[in-house]
C-alpha cells in the first residue's frame, strides 16, 4: 500500500484518479482549493464520495500559494508520499482568453511549487496533467507527442506548455521521474459544466437551446473519464521523463455527439449555431501508440457507451444537477 498526493481532488479527473487509487488499496491525500471555476456543489459531491473511504484525507489549499504547499509537506513528510499527481488546473480554452492571470497562477506557479516540494522531499514520481490543446492547428493528425507545440492558441495551452517545460527542467537538474499526460477532451459522469457534453445533455434534457460554436462538424477525440483515470494511474511507473497522449483514438463530430444524446434522452435538440471561437481548433485526434507501448493502456469505453453512462448519471442526479450554473 502506497500513499499518493492528488491535487485537484475535487475536480473531474482528479476525483476519478483518487477513486481508482483508493479502490486499489492505496492511501490518498487529496487537495483542492474549490476554485470558482464552476459550481462548488459538484466539487463537494465528488469529495463526499471520496470521504467515504477511510484511507482518504482531504486538505483544502491552493497550490499557487507556496506557504500553504510547504506547510502541507512539512506535516505529511512522515509517512512520505510515493508520487505527486498534479491534476489541479484552471482549464478551458475560451475562458483563459478572458482572464489569463488565474491560469498562470495555478497551472504554472502551482506546478513549480509542487516540483520544489518533490525535489526537497525526494518524492520519487511526479505526474502532470497536460492538454491536447498544445498541438494547435498546425500539426498533422493524429497528434504525436513529438509534434511541435510552440504555437499554442490560448493562454490555457500556453500555461500548460510552461508547466511541461518546468517538469523537464526538474527532471534534468534533479533527476525527478516525470510523466506528462496530454489529455484529449475528457467527458463522463459528474463532468465539468463548462464542457460541451455536460452542457448538451443539460440543454437537451431541459428543452433549452443548444449553443454550438461553429457548424458542428468540428471533431474531438472524446475520452471517457474512467479510461483517463486508468491511464493516469498506469503512468505512476518509473519512466524517466516522458510525454504521453491519452485519447480515444476515434474523433467524433459535435453533431454526432448531439445525435447520441438526443437518442438516449428521447428528445430533439433545438440547435443554435454561433461563430467558432478563434482559440478553438477544427479537430483533435490522439496517436496513442506510445501509451500502448509504455503504459500497456488503451481506451475501453466507446463514445456510444460513454455518452449513455453520462446521460444516465444526469437523469439520476437531475434534481440538483439541472440547477447548477453553467460557466
Amino acid at each position: 500500500m502506497a500513499q499518493y498526493l492528488v491535487t485537484g481532488a475535487a475536480g473531474f479527473i482528479g476525483s476519478a484518479v483518487a477513486q481508482l487509487l483508493l479502490e486499489q488499496g492505496h492511501q490518498v491525500i487529496g487537495v483542492d482549493n474549490f476554485s470558482e471555476a464552476y459550481a462548488p456543489e459538484l466539487k463537494a459531491w465528488r469529495v463526499q464520495r471520496l470521504q467515504a473511504h477511510p484511507r482518504f484525507r482531504f486538505v483544502r489549499l491552493d497550490i499557487a500559494k507556496r506557504d500553504e504547499v510547504a506547510a502541507l509537506f512539512r506535516e505529511m513528510v512522515r509517512p512520505a508520499v510515493e508520487a505527486i499527481l498534479n491534476l489541479a488546473a484552471w482549464a478551458g480554452v475560451r475562458r483563459s482568453v478572458e482572464n489569463p492571470w488565474i491560469y498562470y497562477e495555478t497551472n504554472v506557479t502551482g506546478t513549480l511549487n509542487l516540483l520544489e516540494m518533490a525535489r526537497s522531499y525526494r518524492v520519487p514520481k511526479f505526474v502532470l496533467a497536460s492538454t491536447s490543446s498544445l498541438y494547435g492547428k498546425h500539426n498533422p493528425m493524429p497528434y504525436r507527442e513529438d509534434a511541435n507545440t510552440d504555437r499554442p492558441l490560448s493562454p490555457y495551452a500556453a500555461s500548460k506548455k510552461a508547466a511541461e517545460a518546468l517538469c523537464y527542467t526538474y527532471h534534468y537538474l534533479h533527476d525527478l521521474d516525470v510523466t506528462v499526460l496530454r489529455y484529449f477532451t475528457v467527458y463522463g459522469p459528474a463532468g465539468r459544466p463548462d464542457m460541451s457534453i455536460f452542457r448538451f445533455i443539460r440543454w437537451i434534457a431541459e428543452g433549452e437551446p443548444v449553443r454550438i460554436y461553429g457548424d458542428g462538424t468540428q471533431k474531438r477525440d472524446f475520452t471517457y473519464v474512467e479510461d483517463i483515470a486508468r491511464g493516469t494511474v498506469a503512468a505512476l511507473r518509473p519512466l524517466g521523463y516522458e510525454v504521453i497522449n491519452l485519447g480515444n483514438d476515434r474523433p467524433v463530430s459535435v453533431n454526432r455527439v448531439i445525435e447520441l444524446i438526443e437518442g438516449y434522452l428521447g428528445r430533439k435538440a433545438r440547435r443554435v449555431y454561433e461563430d467558432a471561437h478563434p482559440a478553438d481548433v477544427p479537430a483533435t485526434w490522439a496517436d496513442i501508440s506510445k501509451a500502448r507501448r509504455l503504459l500497456d493502456w488503451e481506451p475501453n469505453v466507446s463514445i456510444e457507451n460513454g455518452i449513455k453512462k453520462t446521460v444516465e448519471w444526469y437523469k439520476e442526479n437531475r434534481e440538483w444537477v439541472h440547477q447548477l450554473p453553467l460557466p
